[in-house]
C-alpha cells in the first residue's frame, strides 16, 4: 500500500444486487495478514415469522453517514483497508444486503474492526427495514 492509496476504498448504498467478489478486491492489499468479510443476508424469519421479503429504504444523508462510520473505524483501528456496500430497494430471501470488510496486518485487527463497521453501520446509518410475514403482517425496523 502507498501513501496515496485511501484506507476507506469502497463505500455506497445501491438497489442493484451486491457483489461479494468487489468488496474483497476494495480492501485487497500485500501487506494484508488478515481480511474479514461479513455478509448480512434476508433470511426468511424473523421473531418466529415467517419473512416473504423486504424492502430497504434509505434517508438521502444515509451515504455520508455511512462514509462517516467507515471513517471513523478506519481510524479507530489499524487497518489497512476499509469497505461496506448496503442493498436499498426489494430483496428475496438469501439476498446480500450488506457486505462490509476489513483488512489489517493481523486478523484479530481485523476481526475488531469489522465487528466494529458493521454495528456501528446499523446502529447509525438511517437504513430502514420493511419486512412483510408470511400471515399478512409488515414490519419496520429502524425507523427513528
Amino acid at each position: 500500500m502507498t501513501e496515496d492509496t485511501p484506507v476507506v476504498r469502497l463505500v455506497d448504498i445501491r438497489d442493484t444486487p451486491l457483489d461479494v467478489n468487489e468488496v474483497l478486491a476494495a480492501v485487497s492489499d500485500a501487506a494484508a495478514g488478515g481480511l474479514t468479510l461479513f455478509v448480512g443476508a434476508v433470511r426468511d424469519h424473523d421473531n418466529n415469522l415467517g419473512v416473504t421479503g423486504l424492502e430497504y429504504s434509505a434517508h438521502p444523508t444515509a451515504l455520508a453517514q455511512l462514509r462517516a462510520v467507515a471513517e471513523r473505524v478506519a481510524k479507530e483501528y489499524d487497518v489497512l483497508a476499509v469497505a461496506a456496500v448496503h442493498r436499498t430497494g426489494d430483496l428475496a430471501i438469501g439476498d446480500a444486503a450488506v457486505v462490509v470488510a476489513t483488512a489489517a496486518a493481523h486478523r484479530g485487527e481485523s476481526f475488531d474492526a469489522s465487528r466494529a463497521l458493521i454495528d456501528e453501520l446499523k446502529a447509525t446509518v438511517p437504513i430502514w427495514k420493511h419486512q412483510l410475514f408470511a400471515d399478512g403482517t409488515e414490519e419496520w425496523v429502524g425507523t427513528p
